[in-house]
């Protein structure tokens, strides 16, 4: 069998690997949960044309996948496996219901993958190469909503407002919320566009350091209801920017690259990841360090609250997602494993029932946080994970999935049989 890397499933699912030539046996574009329940694979690999089976495939792809670290050890790794919650895996929270081809999701960066969004259960943002592509479950349709391949000059014109036209992003985080869609880019860019209006209202060059990525953006109210957007880059550096006026408001500076941070529900924290196993809790307000989250063992690029406040997760590069009670942050109180490689996304669905974990590929984890994480649901797909999002009603849930040939965009859909009791926490 072939090693595996990150150039995509099609890769090493090549041509030789078929009895008969591809393009004779190539299958529809698109699976329905109907298909699926009659045998078709869910992504439309046709492993009946193979040498082997999915099961071998798996077997052989969870021994031989290179999961990146930069700073974890094998004693780390011993140290790690006396933590592990012990997880009743086999629940079905939700349950497939289609996956297009006809939009597909790409990176441009490994370490980072939060580039799909869900605005409800039928709108999802995606980004497809150059393009932030909106698709419609409902009509099964795809779009280009900003094309950013060729210039991008902003609409907005206010006096002493710093923006400026970009050329060519190769757009590395993403968020879509409150009717706006942020982009950030691979040399410090930023970019913001309202949802229903034409062309980009802002863009702006965050700082003109060599290694000036982009690392997230995120929007959120702050303590007085207003609406800002928060972004995190390699110079070490946070920035929040007023989202009616796109002014400047604060910039905090950190020891270390900041690959990810995240806004408390109240508006008065942030979580701060980075390149360090330190994480940091900052107040929102003056960026001062309030606490500091010390167990993991690599870098951290992924980070979520729970909607009430109290539950931090976090996601490292030493495969585990770590639980936070902010209200006792000596330790975390449960360490969740990945499979096969880092945690480099994290969703809670609104109601906080539902704690979504996405390793670098293959598997995303659905834990109930009812039973206090320990019952989940594996979703088991090949494939670098571009991004997972929950709808706002927690009806949906899509993962996006980036391959040369299978890239694509999965639907789930909850079960209705799920039982809801008040949250855990």
């Amino acid at each position: 069998m072939a090693t595996f890397d990150s150039d995509g499933v099609s890769s090493y699912l090549s041509d030789s690997d078929f009895e008969d030539d591809y393009e004779t046996r190539k299958s529809e574009t698109d699976t329905s949960a109907q298909e699926a329940r009659n045998g078709k694979d869910i992504q439309g690999i046709p492993w009946e044309g193979f040498k082997y089976t999915r099961e071998e495939f798996r077997e052989t792809r969870l021994k031989e996948y290179d999961n990146f670290v930069n700073i974890l050890t094998p004693q780390s790794r011993e140290k790690l496996d006396k933590e592990y919650l012990q997880v009743e895996k086999g629940k079905s929270f939700y349950d497939f219901q289609f996956n297009t081809r006809l939009v597909t999701s790409t990176i441009v960066h490994f370490q980072l993958r939060n580039l799909v969004w869900a605005t409800s259960k039928h709108d999802i943002y995606l980004m497809q190469n150059y393009s932030v592509m909106h698709w419609s479950s409902l009509l099964q349709r795809g779009k280009e909503v900003i094309n950013v391949a060729r210039s991008v000059t902003p609409t907005l014109k206010l006096p002493g407002l710093l923006s400026e036209p970009l050329f060519r992003v190769q757009v590395s985080s993403m968020a879509v919320k409150e009717n706006l869609i942020l982009l950030g880019g691979f040399n410090g860019e930023l970019l913001c566009k309202c949802v229903n209006q034409p062309g980009i209202a802002f863009s702006t060059r965050l700082t003109t350091e060599d290694n000036a990525i982009t690392n997230t953006v995120d929007l959120y109210r702050s303590t007085s209801g207003a609406l800002r957007f928060i972004t995190a880059n390699n110079d070490r550096k946070i920035r929040i920017f007023d989202a009616q006026s796109f002014t400047h408001v604060s910039e905090f500076p950190f020891d270390w690259s900041v690959n990810n941070t995240s806004v408390s529900p109240d508006g008065k924290m942030l979580a701060v990841l980075g390149d360090s196993a330190e994480c940091l809790i900052s107040d929102s307000q003056s960026g001062k360090v309030i606490s500091s989250l010390e167990g993991h063992k690599d870098y951290s690029f992924a980070s979520a609250w729970h909607p009430n406040g109290l539950i931090l997760a976090t996601g490292n590069q030493d495969m585990t997602c770590r639980l936070w009670d902010i209200r006792n942050p000596s330790k975390s109180f449960a360490v969740l494993k990945g499979n096969i490689g880092a945690i480099r996304g994290l969703k809670f669905t609104s109601d906080g029932r539902f704690l979504a974990m996405a390793e670098p590929a293959d598997f995303v984890h659905i834990f109930d946080t009812q039973s206090g994480f320990v019952q989940s649901q594996e979703i088991d797909l090949f494939g670098e994970i571009a991004g997972i999002s929950f709808s706002p009603d927690t009806e949906a849930l899509y993962v996006g999935v980036a391959d040369r040939t299978y890239g694509s965009l999965l639907e789930y859909k909850m079960r209705k049989d799920n039982q809801y009791m008040d949250s855990f926490y």
